[in-house]
């Protein structure tokens, strides 16, 4: 459904030394300096498939998405969409995708919602017994009706995404990008979006691809994350597959009956791991030990506190996704 070959987009802009002696110098000799983007980025995202595309701000998956949606011309590589090259045929490539941007909205800001999605319908071309299909199934998951008779500019945030979702999916599009779908909404509202993304990706087929720094999102619909981070491609593959080999690290916090007998308990030298592999500190009334678990395991470190305190509970937090991308961005994982 989507090819990326070898893309890579570059920016070109002149350098300005400061000061009157630099505007000076710029009428006649100009520098230029070339910032990379994306640099030589390729993966293939079949039909009906749902991924993450995540990275640090300014890491270049935002222009990964332009040259996608056919906004942005590659400097070089090959990128098509539904077998069309977005940025040779936009209007083509319009009428196969849609776009939910989480700041930006497609309603007309004074019109009511009814009004809105009927202009859609006929720039889409879209029959009037797809129309009324679409709007029913479209009403059934994302609860419109109590809403679509009223003007866009009176919408809570979480009733604007909504409808602004309805309104990329009226054409029924073969992919759907998705760009911080549920910012700034509630936990409710949030995990109802994340059940209609879920109910139209199986009922269409409609292949998603979603950027957001919500890592809740991406672990609730996603099966598989592209992480990009200065331009470059530096992860592709499935979230379990991350969390198996990377996600390594557990927390295990045990409250104890005396936390004052707790101050010679080190884990960490007891087993002669290095500080990387096993730390041990105390909050309130437990202690804490952050431990690689390939290199000792959780029976061995409770047995040795047990020997010098007494527990009477205790709880494990294992690494997820998001522990594991801050990870990756501090360059603390080598993927």
């Amino acid at each position: 459904m989507i090819h990326l070959e070898e893309v890579s987009r570059e920016f070109k802009s002149y350098k300005k030394e400061p000061g009157f002696k630099g505007a000076v110098k710029a009428l006649f000799s100009k520098e230029t300096v070339v910032k990379t983007a994306v640099d030589k980025v390729s993966f293939h995202i079949a039909e009906g498939e749902m991924v993450g595309y995540i990275g640090a701000n300014g890491a270049g998956k935002s222009t990964t998405i332009k040259i996608m949606t056919g906004i942005l011309v590659p400097t070089s590589g090959k990128c098509t969409v539904a077998g069309v090259v977005p940025y040779e045929n936009r209007q083509k490539n319009a009428e196969k995708i849609g776009v939910v941007f989480g700041q930006r909205t497609q309603l007309w800001w004074d019109l009511p919602l009814t009004e809105t999605y009927s202009i859609l319908k006929e720039i889409y071309n879209v029959s009037d017994e797809d129309f009324k299909e679409r709007m029913e199934f479209l009403n059934k998951v994302l609860d419109l009706d109590e809403f679509i008779n009223s003007a866009v500019r009176t919408l809570s945030l979480g009733q604007r995404m909504r409808a602004d979702l309805a309104a990329s999916l009226l054409h029924n599009p073969k992919v759907l990008f998705l760009d911080e779908p549920t910012i700034g909404l509630d936990v409710v509202v949030k995990e109802n979006m994340r059940k209609a993304i879920k109910e139209i990706n199986q009922k269409y087929k409609t292949t998603v691809i979603l950027t957001t720094h919500d890592l809740t999102d991406i672990e609730e619909l996603c099966d598989r994350i592209i992480i990009i981070d200065k331009g470059k491609k530096i992860y592709d593959g499935s979230i379990e597959k991350i969390k198996r080999e990377y996600g390594n690290k557990r927390i295990l916090e045990m409250y104890v009956k005396n936390i004052k007998e707790t101050s010679e308990i080190d884990v960490a030298k007891e087993f002669k791991l290095s500080a990387e592999e096993c730390k041990t500190w105390t909050n309130d009334n437990s202690i804490l030990v952050e431990f690689d678990k390939n290199k000792i395991n959780m029976p061995e470190i409770v047995a040795y506190v047990m020997s010098k305190v007494q527990i009477v509970d205790m709880k494990i937090k294992e690494t997820d996704i998001e522990d594991i991308v801050k990870m990756i961005y501090g360059h603390e994982v080598k993927l």
